[in-house]
């Protein structure tokens, strides 16, 4: 083990102070195989490491890998090598990062330059190949994972060929686009994607059942969804690396990041604690405004159903990581979304700003920013530029684009009349064959499907 035994890291339960909550403290290794704790709970790091001023400052004109690394080994030095950490930071970052001028002061940090063309990209590779370096030799594991559109095929090309890991992709049959679908159905060898008649929401109350199933213990079950710790920690890494890319003297700078399961906000929420000067969290959602509005009345109802949207990625009417902001905040909201105690909510207001964008809103901005820019931006990024709008001061600013806007085709070419050039990394895939699965929301089905797989 590097470092001092009280330096260590450790990982708790959100839930962890109910009555019935998951008391143990764990390793990364074991929570990155647990997917999430045994009360249903998410873990949490016991303590977040801090990151000097000098050592913020000497990340500029780092490669992305590199910045990976360094804020990664604060985390994970216990159970992973210098060398080896690097090494993977190396294989999981080979595309660009690129960091645009957007306006007077404000930026676009492009994340859908990976092999999907999504952000989700950056965590779903550096996760499987945690999993694969950390995981016993001889042992099979099972991964599931509930989808809204673009974490699926992120993670099932980031696990695909990767001997001992099987992967399950649950997504909303009739809630993702047609070129997220057929990028899901044709990952094919050994992920399957599988097609729920019913919301994301349902898929994810599907995956989280699993993983409370005594019965499903021998599939050895884990998950890469963004309720396990190993996805939340690559996604404060791009925060560090727009900041050293735009900031030059030591600005605080505002954050707008599009949030369905909160994930990605979650990420600037603990850059922010471990010492990046974050003015304001802008949290940006689509009209799933359970957050916004609990910002606002103190009061939180979660959605359900949850309503589609133009930025269907984040229909999202009860987001997992939202657990783990109201645990930084003191307070504990459980899997059902009823509020156990009560974050520091002033404290959350002088730090995060939320605002839902209705759909006229988003299509609305997709032709501003063309027309204005000649930049063609997909339906999330447009969230997170109105909502940026929303905020409405004149500060250093970064928007968050999740996606290429070729993912969304039809949507485009309905708003700007034309269609948005597919990246090669996607071609490349729609060329594939392969089909879903197609499922009832239904646990017992879903259940008797895992099993049957392993037989």
């Amino acid at each position: 083990m590097q470092g001092r035994n009280f330096d260590k890291i450790l990982y708790y339960s959100t839930n962890r102070k109910l009555r019935n909550g998951f008391k143990k403290n764990v390793t990364f290794r074991e929570a990155l195989f647990m997917g999430q704790a045994p009360d249903k709970g998410l873990f949490m790091p016991s303590r977040i490491p801090k990151f000097s001023k000098s050592g913020i400052k000497n990340l500029r004109g780092k490669p992305y890998s590199e910045v990976a690394y360094q804020i990664l080994k604060k985390f994970l030095a216990s159970d992973i090598s210098s060398r080896d950490l690097q090494k993977i930071t190396r294989e999981s970052y080979n595309f660009d990062v690129p960091v645009e001028k957007f306006g007077r002061q404000a930026y676009i940090m492009q994340l859908d330059k990976g092999p999907t063309a999504s952000f989700k990209d950056f965590a779903a590779r550096m996760t499987a190949r945690l999993m694969q370096k950390l995981k016993p030799k001889n042992r099979k594991i099972t991964v599931l994972v509930a989808t809204s559109g673009d974490t699926g095929s992120a993670v099932g090309e980031a696990f695909r060929g990767l001997a001992g890991i099987r992967v399950y992709i649950l997504y909303p049959r009739d809630e993702v686009s047609r070129v997220q679908k057929k990028q899901l159905d044709l990952i094919g060898k050994n992920v399957q994607a599988i097609a729920v008649d019913g919301k994301f929401d349902d898929c994810q109350s599907l995956v989280k059942e699993a993983f409370s199933d005594s019965r499903l213990k021998s599939l050895n079950l884990s998950s890469a969804n963004s309720i396990n710790i190993s996805r939340v920690l690559p996604q404060i890494v791009y925060y560090f690396y727009a900041y050293a890319n735009v900031a030059e003297d030591f600005e605080p700078v505002v954050f707008s990041v599009p949030s369905g399961n909160f994930g990605n906000a979650l990420g600037c929420e603990i850059a922010r604690r471990m010492g990046l000067p974050v003015k304001k969290l802008v949290i940006a959602t689509n009209e799933n405004d359970e957050f916004p509005v609990f910002l606002e009345t103190g009061i939180y109802k979660k959605i359900c159903p949850s309503r589609a949207c133009l930025s269907s990625a984040m229909n999202v009417g009860n987001p997992s990581n939202l657990a783990r902001f109201f645990d930084l905040y003191g307070g504990v909201l459980d899997s059902e979304g009823i509020v156990r105690k009560m974050p520091l909510i002033g404290e959350m207001r002088k730090n995060i700003f939320s605002a839902a964008i209705t759909n006229d809103e988003t299509a609305g901005t997709i032709k501003e920013v063309y027309e204005k820019y000649d930049k063609i931006i997909d339906p999330h990024c447009a969230v997170g530029i109105a909502a940026l709008g929303k905020y409405g001061r004149d500060d250093l600013a970064v928007c968050i684009e999740t996606a290429d806007p070729a993912k969304f085709p039809e949507l485009i070419k309905k708003i700007l009349g034309i269609s948005p050039k597919m990246p090669k990394s996607l071609s490349k895939i729609m060329k594939r064959n392969g089909k879903a699965h197609n499922m009832p929301n239904d646990y017992g089905k879903l259940r008797e499907y895992l099993i049957a797989q392993k037989t």
